[in-house]
């Protein structure tokens, strides 16, 4: 998912329109969940939570920075009860002004440690590789940079899509920062801005690789596994290629789940992250056409994806990206 550009900082006003998810409901009131996550993949994968529950959910759907403000501004007034990022730098900000709830520890444990912050605040329930896309008529494999740093050196003018306006590019900024510090993460940005091309989206990325606009993009991996799904009608001339290697560019991103400290439906909210991060609701997600990664100890992601443990990802804590960095380092040199 891609948004238009704007700081971390930013302040909004409005939501959207609340979705109630049907049910057979309870006499009090729904849990309110601020969901940054594709409402398809969200609702598939609680599709049996009210049934067995009898919790009825109110979703207000935004994307990741917007929602995280919105908390941020509300405080402990604030409605929510959930909050679902689609990449976790968001829902971090949220932990870090310390208005999330600790999470259940049979929670927690259901999900991989790599996908879980060392607060224990939030935890995983979904994950989406870094990749680099690829027009082989173009470019061979062989010609490809050994890093995702590289493509800030001269030679690649030019040559380089991102949709630097998006959560996606920003929380993958954000596995640069935390691996390489402040200073080369700002030469590394430095470079984008001279040589990349700014598209609006992912699939926008795609698209351009595909027609040969640009020879590589940045983006995560399920654009293009989605649209091949689909017949490949925006990247049927793409392909991929993964750095592993610990390289900032096989960053695995993973999307947050939380519980705000100031609901008052405590009980309900630990049973819905609970939910979300069980055996049967990363089934779903594996099961769907999301093709993003499931993050359930034990449970194999889509079979069409490289395994998760063969992506060779940097080893960094999730509750360690820092948005607000990032976010002004973009604007210190031009890229928002």
């Amino acid at each position: 998912m891609s948004w238009p550009r704007r700081a971390i900082a930013g302040l909004v006003s409005s939501l959207g329109a609340a979705v109630a998810l049907a049910g057979c409901g309870t006499d009090g009131d729904p849990l309110t969940v601020y969901s940054a996550q594709h409402e398809s993949l969200i609702r598939a994968m609680l599709e049996d939570f009210t049934e067995e529950t009898g919790i009825e959910l109110e979703f207000r759907d935004a994307n990741d920075s917007e929602l995280a403000n919105q908390i941020v501004q509300e405080g402990e007034a604030s409605p929510a009860d959930v909050f679902l990022t689609e990449n976790s730098p968001s829902i971090d900000v949220v932990d870090k002004a310390g208005l999330l709830a600790p999470l259940d520890e049979s929670t927690l444990a259901q999900v991989g440690e790599q996908y879980r912050p060392e607060s224990g605040n939030w935890v995983g329930f979904a994950a989406r590789s870094t990749v680099l896309a690829y027009n082989p008529a173009d470019i061979s494999e062989p010609e490809l940079p050994a890093s995702i740093l590289d493509l800030a050196a001269p030679e690649w003018q030019g040559r380089v899509g991102i949709a630097a306006g998006g959560a996606d590019f920003q929380a993958i900024v954000s596995a640069v920062l935390a691996t390489q510090g402040e200073d080369a993460t700002r030469q590394w940005l430095t470079g984008l801005e001279r040589n990349a091309e700014i598209y609006a989206s992912n699939t926008a990325v795609m698209k351009a690789v595909d027609e040969s606009e640009v020879d590589v993009g940045i983006m995560y991996h399920y654009y293009w596994y989605r649209d091949q799904a689909e017949g490949g009608l925006v990247g049927d001339d793409a392909a991929l290629h993964y750095f592993r290697n610990q390289d900032p560019g096989a960053f695995v991103s993973v999307s947050g789940a939380g519980v705000l400290a100031s609901s008052d439906q405590q009980e309900d909210a630990q049973r819905l992250v609970e939910f979300l991060t069980s055996a049967a609701a990363q089934e779903r997600l594996a099961d769907s056409d999301a093709l993003e990664y499931a993050v359930g100890v034990g449970v194999p992601s889509a079979g069409v994806l490289p395994p998760l443990e063969e992506l060779q990802a940097p080893d960094i804590d999730p509750g360690s990206l820092d948005a607000p960095l990032v976010t002004q380092l973009m604007q210190d040199v031009g890229l928002l």
